[in-house]
């Protein structure tokens, strides 16, 4: 941790980046050894990253952001909560997109199935664009902020333990069409290769933007909780709602516990 606390800022956020992104490599993987994953073991885990995603909005982004709002001599609650609403709007709109041009564009595959593939895919590639920022936006907030490193720190963790079970959402179901089992595996492991380029734009653009900081914090809070909140959480609570709460709560409070007091 030393080690990597010395790091340049914009080398952080490639590194966590990279972390993320590895992650759904290792959860495309599970491609060549299961036909599908356990649905309890992975409504938990989806919870579980619920949770720390949503703290993690919380004490990692949104506070940061208003308390610097404040010192730049801007109203404490006005670009924090154009960020926010931003930023949700952005995945909102981006699932939108991807229902009515996507889909569109591939109305001669005949196969549902297929398509609701071909759906996934694209859905999970463009919201790994706002996690990626807001890592990118985490790991610089903590030169120009004083943000704790064990925050930004628990967000990338948080990020890519949910994308473990995302690598694994899109390679198996291509795998179910009758895709080939490596042509799989590489579509899932591509598909948060966009993590660690939006990481560094993150971290560039508050690196040498710091006057738009706080709309840059709050717009990934905003993507995050929307990500947790409209996609994690319903997919979790179809079957397993309580595994699913229970993983919410754990993750919340060991997020808050090593933001606020460790940090």
């Amino acid at each position: 941790m030393i080690w990597f606390s010395n790091l340049n800022t914009i080398l952080k956020a490639l590194i966590a980046g990279l972390f993320t992104w590895g992650i759904t490599v290792l959860g495309a993987l599970t491609v060549f050894f299961f036909k599908k994953i356990n649905k309890k073991v992975l409504d938990t885990v989806l919870g579980f990253s619920a949770g720390i995603m949503i703290a993690a909005s919380f004490w990692s982004l949104i506070m940061p952001s208003l308390e610097l709002s404040e010192k730049l001599g801007y109203i404490k609650w006005l670009f924090p909560a154009l960020g926010f609403v931003i930023g949700g709007l952005f995945v909102l709109l981006s699932d939108k997109f991807l229902d009515k041009i996507i889909l569109k564009k591939n109305k001669k595959i005949k196969n549902d199935s297929l398509k609701r593939s071909i759906l996934l895919v694209s859905a999970i590639t463009i919201h790994n664009i706002p996690e990626g920022l807001a890592i990118g936006v985490a790991f610089g907030s903590i030169t120009n902020l004083g943000v704790p490193l064990i925050g930004a720190v628990m967000l990338a963790l948080g990020i890519g333990i949910q994308n473990f079970p995302e690598g694994a959402a899109v390679s198996l179901p291509l795998r179910n069409e009758g895709i080939s089992r490596n042509k799989s595996f590489i579509l899932g492991s591509l598909s948060a290769l966009v993590e660690p380029i939006s990481a560094v734009i993150g971290a560039i653009l508050v690196t040498f933007v710091n006057s738009i900081l706080p709309f840059l914090l709050s717009f990934a809070a905003g993507a995050m909780i929307l990500v947790a909140t409209g996609e994690l959480l319903p997919e979790s609570f179809e079957k397993n709602k309580n595994l699913s709460i229970l993983g919410l709560i754990f993750g919340f409070i060991i997020m808050m516990i090593l933001d606020v007091a460790l940090g």
